[in-house]
C-alpha cells in the first residue's frame, strides 16, 4: 500500500457565472494564487458531453486561461470524459487517468442533470474526489456548480421543458463533510428584463420559494450572484467572496448576504468534518491517487544529456572560461533545467 499522506483538501472555487468573463478572470486569479506554481489544469468535458461541440466548450475555457492568466503558466489538458457507454466514458481509465496528475480541475457549462448521470459512481468522479482530498484545487461553474449539490436543480427540465417543480439527486460533494448544501448560480440573473423574473438560476423568486419548500428542513442553500465566486479555502479555514456581487446563504429560515471582498469562517456553512477520507472513493481508486501523488512529490531526475552539459559547464568554470559557461547554462535552460552553482559543485533543478 502506498504511503498515506496527510489529508489536505485543496481550494474550491464555485462560479455564479462568467467563467470566461473579466469577472471570471478575477475568480480564477484568486484560485490560481492558492494553487501550486505552473499548475497542471485538467478541464473535463462531461457537463456538455451530450453536445456535438463539447470539446470546443471546454477548449474555450482553456483558451481563456491561456491568454488572460498567462502569468500562471498553467499546463492545460482537455479530458473528453463525455458519456458512459461510449468510447469517451468517464469510466474509461485511459480517458480519466490524467485527473490523477492534476493540480487544478475544472468543470463548467452544460446540463446539471446530464453531469450527475455521467459522473455519479464513475471512475472520473472518484479520481476528482481523491485528488481534491490530496490537495488539488477544484473550479466548478454553471452546470457543474449545480451538479455537485446534494439536490441538483433541473434547470432545463423546468425552465425550458415545463416539467413540474422538483429536484434531482445531485453528486452531493459535501456529504462526506456532513454538510447538506444546494448551490444555485445565476442567483441575481436579469436576462428576463422587467417582464420576466429569471433570478435564482432562471426559476424566478416566487417559483424558487416553492422549490425550497420541497427540500429537507436542514438543507442549506447557497446562492451565488453572476460574475461572483465563492472560494472555499481549507488551508486558511475560511471562505472568500470574490468578484462583483454577493453570496446568499439560506439556512432554516435565516438569510445571510455576504458581499464580495469578505472573508468568513468555514463554520458559517458548517463544521466541514471529513471523518472518512475514502468516502465515495473505491479503495483501488484511492491507491491509484496515492501512487500518483507519491510520483508527483519526487523530484524528476535530469536526463544524461543535461548532466553532461552541466559537467562540461563545471569544467569551463574551473578553467574560468565564463563565456563558455554562460553558453552551456543557456543550453541547459533550453532543455527545461536550471543549474544552481554551489561553492564546490552544482545542482540541477527542473525549470
Amino acid at each position: 500500500m502506498a504511503t498515506h499522506p496527510p489529508i489536505t483538501p485543496g481550494p474550491i472555487a464555485l462560479f455564479g457565472s462568467g467563467e470566461t468573463s473579466p469577472g471570471g478572470r478575477k475568480i480564477f486569479d484568486f484560485l490560481f494564487k492558492l494553487a501550486v506554481p505552473s499548475p497542471r489544469l485538467k478541464i473535463l468535458e462531461t457537463p456538455a458531453g451530450f453536445e456535438l461541440n463539447s470539446n470546443q466548450v471546454a477548449a474555450n475555457v482553456g483558451d481563456f486561461i491561456k491568454h488572460h492568466l498567462q502569468n500562471f503558466q498553467a499546463e492545460i489538458e482537455i479530458i473528453p470524459a463525455r458519456k458512459k457507454g461510449t468510447g469517451n466514458s468517464p469510466d474509461d481509465p485511459r480517458i480519466v487517468q490524467p485527473i490523477l496528475e492534476a493540480d487544478l480541475i475544472f468543470m463548467g457549462p452544460g446540463s446539471p442533470s446530464f453531469a450527475v448521470r455521467q459522473l455519479e459512481g464513475s471512475l472520473a468522479w472518484e479520481y476528482i474526489l481523491a485528488r481534491h482530498r490530496l490537495g488539488a484545487g477544484l473550479a466548478f461553474s454553471s452546470a457543474a456548480t449545480v451538479a455537485i449539490s446534494s439536490f441538483a436543480l433541473p434547470v432545463y427540465e423546468i425552465y425550458k421543458v415545463g416539467e413540474d417543480l422538483h429536484w434531482k439527486k445531485g453528486l452531493d460533494f459535501f456529504s462526506p463533510y456532513n454538510l447538506p448544501i444546494v448551490f444555485i448560480p445565476h442567483w441575481n440573473n436579469q436576462d428576463g428584463g422587467e417582464g420576466l423574473d429569471t433570478s435564482r438560476c432562471y426559476m424566478g423568486q416566487p417559483r424558487f420559494e416553492e422549490l425550497t419548500r420541497l427540500l429537507p428542513k436542514e438543507q442549506v442553500v447557497v446562492g451565488i450572484d453572476e460574475n461572483t465566486g465563492l472560494v472555499i479555502d481549507f488551508q486558511r479555514d475560511c471562505y472568500h467572496v470574490v468578484g462583483q456581487g454577493n453570496v446568499t446563504i439560506l439556512d432554516q429560515g435565516s438569510e445571510n448576504v455576504i458581499p464580495a471582498g469578505n472573508n468568513l469562517s468555514l463554520t458559517d456553512l458548517g463544521e466541514f468534518d471529513l471523518n472518512n477520507p475514502l468516502s465515495g472513493i473505491n479503495q483501488v481508486s484511492w491507491e491509484a491517487a496515492l501512487k500518483a501523488a507519491e510520483r508527483k512529490s519526487k523530484p524528476a531526475a535530469p536526463p544524461p544529456d543535461v548532466i553532461g552539459l552541466a559537467e562540461e559547464r563545471e569544467k569551463a568554470r574551473s578553467e574560468k572560461n565564463w563565456a563558455k559557461a554562460d553558453q552551456l547554462r543557456s543550453e541547459i535552460e533550453a532543455r527545461g533545467w536550471m543549474v544552481q552553482d554551489r561553492s564546490d559543485s552544482y545542482q540541477l533543478e527542473e525549470n
